[in-house]
């Protein structure tokens, strides 16, 4: 079915199982920042969550085009995310008071 497909696994580096978490989208693209996961979904979704409870940090924004790939600055400033039509859309990450 499509929930057992979506889905976010967490494990221990010696591989016990500590989490998921199903997920209502495709995830396109994802990487592991600090103690947050970026992950963008073909419906167009950027999502940030925690890493280690997997919960969403912030409301997940909505890009309205399939996400292709996401990359995050090395200051953990910017959120750089491309999508399907070619574009480059730049998120600015501040404090949660600030996103």
């Amino acid at each position: 079915s499509f929930q057992d497909k979506n889905a976010l696994h967490l494990y221990s580096v010696n591989g016990k199982y500590l989490g998921s978490e199903t997920l209502k989208e495709e995830v396109s693209d994802m990487c592991v920042t600090g103690e947050y996961i970026v992950m963008g979904s073909l419906q167009g979704f950027l999502s940030i969550r925690d890493l280690y409870s997997l919960s969403l940090s912030i409301s997940p924004l909505a890009m309205r085009l399939p996400i292709h790939c996401i990359s995050v600055t090395k200051e953990y400033s910017h959120i750089l995310v491309g999508l399907e039509d070619g574009k480059l859309i730049i998120v600015g990450v501040g404090k949660p008071a600030e996103v």
